[in-house]
């Protein structure tokens, strides 16, 4: 009789949490599952769509969120492997570098331009934070900050890197490199 009665509260628990998941469709999570599913779907190789689809047969999940559970378990683990600066330097080289390939190869000049001026600000952000390091271990959520800000950088939606360099480095650095420029030129018209 116990028997029955666990089994019949287990049948009830199952039956309630299905109509739950049924339930709790909501049109915008299933837009940004779809956008996502169609997002994997572009790159097959890259994220193992065959696989992610073969799971999703298997357990009846989407498999977006097996996507989304492995991201989650990698960045957990590379954090573990090599700490928060590991993950941001991932985050702010790995598809930059990655679209910065596509752009060498592509007849369109205004890539160049963006993926050029995001490599100045990277490297211009990089020096700064090397010579500004005893500044930065006191700054809470450092690289949490530092993450946002790359991704900003080079996020195709606010392509913040041309932002940064024509209000803050051109102004400011630009002048400099041309005067270096005029010395030079005087100091080799002086040697001739």
């Amino acid at each position: 009789e116990q028997l029955q009665e666990d089994h019949l509260q287990h049948s009830n628990t199952t039956n309630s949490f299905n109509n739950l998941t049924n339930t709790m469709t909501n049109p915008q999570l299933e837009q940004a599952l779809t956008r996502t599913d169609e997002f994997l779907a572009k790159y097959p190789s890259l994220f193992q769509y065959e696989t992610l689809k073969v799971l999703e047969e298997k357990t009846g999940f989407n498999k977006v969120y097996f996507f989304v559970l492995f991201s989650i378990l990698t960045g957990t683990t590379i954090y573990f492997i090599g700490g928060a600066k590991l993950v941001t330097d991932l985050v702010s080289f790995i598809y930059p570098a990655y679209a910065s390939f596509k752009a060498i190869d592509s007849p369109d000049q205004n890539d160049d331009t963006q993926w050029l001026t995001y490599w100045v600000v990277f490297s211009f952000v990089t020096l700064m934070e090397s010579v500004l390091s005893f500044v930065i271990q006191w700054i809470p959520f450092y690289f949490f900050i530092k993450v946002a800000f790359f991704v900003w950088l080079y996020h195709p939606h606010f392509l913040g890197a041309g932002l940064v360099y024509s209000q803050i480095l051109r102004p400011h650095i630009v002048p400099y490199l041309k005067s270096f420029a005029e010395d030079g030129q005087t100091v080799q018209k002086k040697s001739q």
